[in-house]
């Protein structure tokens, strides 16, 4: 008998030592996460010295990390191993989490600085009302030239992309919603089509394109257009922006028949554990300085319309290409989020093209 109380002693002795730690590690968790703040985001797409003065302003150290596309950040966040308190995913990836549940309902009355952002940015049909997220930076694909080996002008339209003195001459970048787009909008389609017979012709139209493509890439376009290791090349503006201060000879274009207009916004993921650090970060990034420190940064366009009236390089906004005229803007088409079905034929026509 006196073997069993002491065995029942020791197992009450070790759930109080269980609950105790489990106390201790929730606490433990709780104040680290209000001390840190975890940001998910594409790689180099934010001024450093921003996240230097956020720790200095808030006491709190950013945790960053980084993802090369929607798709690698969204299985990272549905998977839920790690808890981002801030997310940057693009327009199409942000309706999708929004339909699944992933992101947390904005509560406008803990964020400073929604006033400052463009009006026409407020209603975009994968969140209308920024309900879920914040615009952070937008921008457009199109094509860069080198007027060295590409005379002036001779560049108007994604057709261009298929003259046959381009052989083995361009550089294209390595997404399938952006190259199975742009081929959709040259044939006078939506680059969101879902309809067989216009994606059987987009695949007929990107197969004959095969001999003018050098290199299908990422980040290294900007490398290879800087050395003038090709004439031209599908890339997007901020890129582009990028590359022409480095190279005087570089020319950026946005094509007649249409393009893509991307936003890239912030967004607070369901299970974030620091709340208040990041509506802070939200409020932080909407100043207008210091959005226009970002801008200046990145090179792609800001959504902020005060530092655009007051803030960032008259040249800089004046320029078309890169900050277009809302009335240009509502020609261009946005990405919709197409469903795993579509997704997956997008990506298998994309792979197919690039095995040619």
């Amino acid at each position: 008998m006196k073997k069993v109380v002491q065995l029942i002693l020791v197992i009450l002795a070790l759930i109080l030592l269980l609950l105790g730690m489990d106390r201790y590690m929730t606490q433990s968790s709780s104040h680290s996460a209000e001390g840190t703040l975890t940001i998910y985001n594409w790689g180099d797409y934010i001024d450093p010295s921003l996240i230097t003065a956020f720790e200095k302003e808030t006491g709190l150290q950013v945790i960053y990390e980084t993802f090369d596309s929607n798709e690698a950040m969204y299985t990272k966040v549905q998977q839920g191993g790690t808890a981002y308190d801030i997310v940057i995913p693009s327009e199409y990836m942000i309706e999708r989490m929004i339909d699944e549940d992933l992101l947390y309902k904005l509560d406008d009355s803990k964020i400073e600085g929604m006033d400052h952002l463009i009006e026409d940015f407020r209603e975009l049909p994968f969140d209308p009302g920024n309900q879920y997220s914040v615009p952070y930076f937008w921008g457009t694909l199109g094509i860069i030239y080198n007027d060295k080996m590409i005379a002036p002008d001779e560049i108007t339209s994604w057709e261009d992309l298929w003259k046959p003195e381009y052989q083995n001459n361009l550089l294209l970048i390595d997404g399938a919603r952006e190259i199975v787009g742009l081929t959709l909008q040259n044939l006078g389609y939506s680059l969101n089509s879902k309809n067989p017979t216009e994606l059987k012709e987009a695949k007929d139209k990107m197969s004959t394109l095969a001999p003018n493509v050098k290199a299908i890439v990422a980040d290294e376009i900007k490398m290879y257009m800087i050395q003038e290791e090709a004439p031209i090349a599908v890339t997007f503006s901020g890129e582009a922006a990028d590359m022409m201060t480095e190279n005087e000879h570089l020319h950026y274009v946005l094509p007649k028949e249409g393009s893509n207009l991307w936003f890239d916004n912030m967004v607070i993921p369901k299970n974030a554990q620091n709340l208040e650090g990041a509506y802070a970060f939200i409020s932080f990034m909407l100043r207008p300085e210091n959005a226009t420190l970002n801008a200046e940064y990145i090179g792609y366009s800001s959504p902020n319309q005060t530092a655009i009236e007051h803030y960032l390089d008259k040249e800089i906004v004046n320029d078309e290409q890169f900050y277009p005229p809302l009335d240009n803007i509502k020609n261009l088409e946005v990405y919709e989020n197409l469903g795993q079905e579509f997704i997956e034929v997008y990506n298998d026509l994309f792979l197919e093209f690039k095995m040619n």
